[in-house]
């Protein structure tokens, strides 16, 4: 690969990063909530505001704990420890060295995220003397990755696996994007938000960066096998049974008569979106593989075509 063809944001870094230009968040004692309603549907169902209304701040107070947690092991365990290969030239594609400086730089920001969410998380544990319930251990991405990775030829599980986590960090982008933008939060958590975000554009271009570097010098055999394993990768992603096992646990953390709770969870059942063109996250995959040229391939069009609207 040319490095000619890759602009390092080394300079954007030092002068922007959070770890080297943020305050430390801390959090306030205000009215305003915790976690935005419109992330948990749980906290505005119809059996939880006409059975349990008290109980709505508890919700939010977990969702926002899994989130957290959510954070940690999307930082830690996924985007580092691809990034961290490319940074040290042990990734099976090979990258110039502006590529696996910037790419430092990312397990910087992204540790640095991890370790802030965990001081936000003792800092809300001391405020609010409420522990979290049990969290999950993994996140739809631990899953997903692997499931795409595992049913490609050896050759390519790592172009898979570099594309899979760009995807996820276009993805958390917009995400993060429109939480920072929620005015019924605290300050201090819009501002983890927009924290997150000012690192976060940098990252989604750096990944949509060097996945163009790949595909350009990709077979056309090699692109077919990618394309194939690309749904694989969407429908486990997409799948909401780690947010509903969450959920379900969630039920069962509330102090509400055993109706109440049951009533709870049958009205959960139908809050996940369709994996379908009007999934909000599926918009934003599309966006990324547009960006990013792949969508210009025809095996990736042919592929996608249940996703695009």
């Amino acid at each position: 690969m040319n490095a000619l063809t890759y602009v390092s944001f080394a300079e954007q870094w030092e002068r922007r990063a959070t770890i080297r230009t943020r305050p430390r968040r801390q959090l306030e004692h205000d009215d305003r909530l915790i976690y935005p309603l419109s992330r948990q549907p749980l906290a505005v169902s119809a059996v939880l505001q006409r059975e349990c209304p008290e109980q709505r701040d508890f919700v939010l107070l977990q969702t926002l704990y899994k989130f957290i947690n959510d954070i940690v092991i999307f930082e830690t365990e996924i985007v580092d420890k691809t990034a961290r290969s490319i940074a040290k030239g042990h990734f099976p594609v090979a990258f110039p060295l502006p590529c696996r400086y910037d790419a430092m730089t990312v397990v910087v920001d992204e540790d640095y995220h991890a370790l802030v969410a965990m001081d936000f998380l003792q800092q809300t544990i001391a405020s609010t003397g409420i522990q979290p319930i049990a969290m999950p251990e993994e996140i739809e991405l631990s899953r997903a990755i692997p499931a795409a990775m595992e049913q490609a030829p050896t050759r390519l599980r790592a172009a898979i696996e570099l594309i899979c986590v760009s995807i996820a960090e276009n993805t958390v982008t917009n995400d993060v994007a429109a939480f920072a933008k929620d005015d019924t939060v605290k300050p201090s958590i819009k501002g983890l938000m927009a924290d997150h975000l000012a690192d976060e554009g940098r990252h989604s271009a750096f990944w949509t960066d060097l996945t163009r570097l790949y595909w350009t010098s990709a077979s056309e055999a090699d692109r077919a096998a990618i394309a194939e394993q690309l749904p694989v990768f969407i429908e486990q992603y997409l799948t909401n049974d780690i947010q509903k096992r969450f959920d379900t646990q969630l039920i069962e953390a509330l102090p509400v008569p055993p109706a109440v709770a049951e009533a709870l969870k049958r009205e959960i059942v139908g809050l996940a979106f369709p994996i379908g063109p009007q999934h909000p996250l599926v918009m934003n995959i599309i966006r990324f593989f547009r960006r990013s040229t792949l969508l210009d391939t025809p095996c990736v069009r042919a592929a996608l075509a249940p996703y695009l609207s």
